[in-house]
């Protein structure tokens, strides 16, 4: 039976300029994040189906690919409801499974610890520009470590990677969910709500001001709420200044040391980067994940019009698994994002190692070809890469596919002249 050509939708395959920027990509995170003390590991793609369902994962519990039991194990004529038949299924991300990881390793792991975690996640959602149902993630989390020394680290790190992508002019949006729960709680609207008024909130660089004003007086909420919640925002500066604003202005509602330690990041990480970016105070951040304590943070790039990574603090989450509280505190790139970005700017991987192509003549006797194997050895073991092929009837074609492989230098052995 022949293959179908269409590839499993949502997902795709992966040609060889793409891969080359990938593996160059993956090779530099493990590098500069080494540098800053973060050790790899690694989890399996499959993770028992009652740790996905774990209400830990917010809206990437609904997009979950679910695996069937195997064998004996499955009876399909008796199954009441789905969880008869399923057992597992496949990771939606990195946090779930590196909470199981640290709950079953925590005695063998150093405190903090410092974990990078890449590999490939599914969600079964719609698929856009930037985004499929398979796509690789790359995590860095610190465990371990209650001290905003964290976030500090997390952003230095991850910021410093983009410069070396030649990334600039990009801003890092921070935020803390406990000034985000402190300006509802002053504004009156009532604390079983926010949950609702954040993912109105969020919606405001969609919708704009009158928008959210909007939704939230249809959501049923006081007119006087939303005025005095909106005119705190129009008031915010989004920097320092800000934080100091609602350190102020949310007196009783909000504990100062959070907004002290909002500032100390932001002036730490303005104190110390070595990429070109800018880090913005935005109390509109929300991130959409529930699990998240304390500060939050994204990276928006214009050109991509959207953020291509974030994450924060989530000091409860490990402890709903190992039954011990365990601070934590994340950053994820958008992998996808950044190589997709890469692409189209045409990046070129710097010091790449240098290809060249023999080309050689059909026919060519075992003697002349053991000649060729040998200088291509040769040069091989001197660095450069060599592709070996045999001469096509449309030479120019071949030589023009393999210069846009990068081939640089291209020579040709003859017959006659071997």
């Amino acid at each position: 039976m022949a293959l179908k050509k269409k590839p499993v939708t949502g997902m795709k395959d992966i040609l060889p300029k793409e891969m080359a920027i990938r593996d160059y990509v993956i090779r530099l995170i493990k590098e500069t994040y080494g540098t800053f003390g973060f050790t790899s590991m690694e989890t399996p793609c499959v993770e028992h189906i009652e740790n996905l369902n774990s209400k830990q994962g917010g809206e990437n519990e609904k997009l979950i690919f679910k695996i069937l039991k195997r064998g004996e194990k499955l009876k399909l004529e008796t199954a009441e409801k789905e969880n008869d038949l399923v057992d597992s299924g496949l990771r939606y991300d990195l946090t779930v499974p590196l909470c199981r990881y640290y709950s079953n390793n925590a005695n063998e792991l150093p405190s903090p610890f410092k974990a990078l975690q890449m590999g490939n996640v599914w969600r079964a959602d719609r698929p856009q520009r930037g985004r499929y149902r398979q796509f690789m993630q790359c995590d860095i989390d610190i465990l371990g470590e209650p001290t905003n020394l964290a976030e500090i680290e997390l952003i230095l790190a991850t910021t410093t990677l983009l410069g070396k992508l030649d990334f600039k002019n990009f801003t890092i949006r921070i935020n803390d969910r406990r000034i985000l729960k402190a300006m509802a709680a002053y504004s009156g609207f009532p604390e079983e709500s926010y949950d609702t008024v954040f993912i109105i909130l969020d919606k405001m660089d969609k919708i704009g001001f009158e928008g959210v004003a909007k939704e939230l007086e249809e959501a049923g909420f006081a007119k006087e709420s939303v005025e005095k919640y909106l005119k705190m925002f129009e008031e915010i500066t989004p920097d320092t200044a800000g934080v100091e604003y609602c350190r102020e202005k949310l007196e009783g509602f909000l504990d100062k040391e959070y907004a002290d330690g909002l500032k100390i990041i932001i002036d730490s990480v303005n104190a110390v980067k070595t990429a070109e970016f800018k880090i913005a105070f935005d109390p509109t951040l929300v991130r959409g994940m529930s699990y998240y304590t304390g500060p939050i943070f994204e990276i928006a790039m214009d050109e991509y019009g959207g953020s291509v990574g974030g994450g924060g603090r989530y000091d409860e989450m490990i402890g709903k698994f190992t039954g011990n509280q365990t601070c934590a505190c994340g950053f994820s790139i958008g992998f996808e994002r950044i190589v997709m970005l890469l692409l189209e700017r045409d990046y070129q991987i710097p010091g790449a190692q240098k290809k060249k192509a023999y080309l050689i003549e059909k026919n060519m006797p075992a003697e002349g070809m053991q000649k060729i194997i040998q200088q291509a050895t040769k040069e091989r073991s001197e660095g450069t890469a060599i592709n070996i092929a045999v001469m096509k009837k449309n030479k120019k074609f071949q030589k023009e596919q393999l210069a846009s492989e990068g081939y640089t230098e291209i020579e040709e052995f003859f017959v006659d002249k071997m």
